[in-house]
């Protein structure tokens, strides 16, 4: 995959997040800083309305992936930086947002919410790639 087909497909993924939260949960994302906070309690909704078909492998990865997406790209779009497939382990490939030394799993912090700790907040990691970079 080419980086330009992986920011246009992260993009597409960004734009299916909002689609989903307006269609499941009626509730508007409207690409801003300030709507991250909306994608920790849509996470834990899915649970709410779904149950344990929510955490099946591609439920998980799907819901996982759109809104690490959308909460990636609000990043991209105030930080700058690309998006890197790994592929280092062919088992697991992985997206994250490269922005100068540091990268940010998006995807990851959203699956640790989702199914491994309902404390963990997307929001805060966000926040800190934000004040890693406006330091």
């Amino acid at each position: 995959m080419t980086p330009s087909e992986l920011k246009t497909l992260m993009s597409e993924c960004a734009n299916d997040a909002v689609e989903a939260a307006k269609q499941e949960f009626n509730i508007e994302l409207d690409h801003s800083a300030e709507s991250v906070t909306l994608v920790d309690d849509i996470l834990l909704s899915f649970v709410d309305k779904y149950h344990d078909q929510v955490l099946e492998n591609e439920a998980v990865f799907t819901i996982c992936n759109i809104f690490g997406a959308y909460i990636g790209e609000i990043c991209r779009e105030t930080l700058g930086g690309e998006w890197l497939y790994d592929q280092s382990n062919p088992d697991a490939p992985y997206v994250l947002l490269v922005i100068g030394a540091n990268s940010y799993a998006f995807a990851g912090i959203c699956y640790e919410r989702l199914v491994n700790d309902s404390q963990v907040s997307v929001k805060s990691y966000f926040d800190n790639a934000l004040s890693n970079h406006r330091q």
